[in-house]
């Protein structure tokens, strides 16, 4: 039997697949910032997914990362789970990127615990997947929340994550992709930076409907356990 394909054989696969994705599109892939999901990994493999040159890292849960982003301060840590107003200090403050804001209270309340000078950097997490169980603001709702953002103190919008329903082909997300991305263009300039949208299943059709930002842990590191 031959050995297990290593993390960064993983990550020329992925790296790949993302320049093909990109190039469909008329982009370039330095357009395309990958971040990997480290979520139930280990530090020693998040280690050697750093050897092979990845930066960006993100987590779901807040009791999980702490020793990880403890251990690894230097990281750009991102945080892609749902976050409750009672954990908004420690978040803002260990995280470089909040991806999942669903709320003008989550906005409000990262915004009154940053720290002087320095606001915490945030996506509104948009719920393009209509699924009752999912978190995100509403399509209609997402420029309204958007201006309130924008004239919050301690915060500073950087712009939209979302994350399509679970489809049998990738290319049946697209409309959900192109949804967001179309909001995404509402934005002003200044807001209009990151697009997180795309993962292991996905990341090619969001790629290609106008993602700048992917998350993908499975095509990394292997199945959950």
């Amino acid at each position: 039997m031959s050995e297990p394909a290593s993390i960064r054989e993983h990550l020329i696969r992925v790296r790949e697949r993302i320049s093909r994705a990109a190039e469909s599109g008329g982009r370039s892939s330095s357009d395309i910032t990958l971040v990997a999901v480290s979520k139930t990994v280990e530090v020693a493999q998040i280690e050697e997914a750093m050897a092979a040159g990845i930066t960006d890292f993100g987590e779901n849960y807040l009791q999980e990362a702490r020793p990880k982003v403890a251990k690894l301060p230097d990281l750009r840590w991102h945080f892609i789970g749902h976050l409750q107003k009672n954990k908004a200090g420690e978040v803002g403050r260990a995280f470089h990127l909040i991806q999942s804001v669903d709320s003008v209270e989550i906005a409000r309340a990262l915004g009154k615990r940053a720290e002087p000078g320095m606001p915490t950097k945030i996506l509104l997490e948009v719920k393009i997947d209509p699924a009752a169980t999912k978190f995100g603001i509403e399509p209609e709702r997402c420029m309204d929340v958007a201006a309130e953002c924008r004239e919050m103190g301690g915060v500073s919008l950087y712009g939209l994550m979302g994350m399509a329903p679970v489809v049998e082909r990738p290319e049946e997300a697209k409309p959900y992709f192109r949804r967001l991305y179309e909001l995404f263009q509402k934005l002003p300039t200044e807001n209009r930076l990151i697009l997180s949208m795309g993962m292991t299943a996905d990341f090619e059709a969001a790629i290609q409907e106008g993602a700048t930002m992917v998350r993908i842990g499975t095509a990394i590191f292997g199945p959950r356990t």
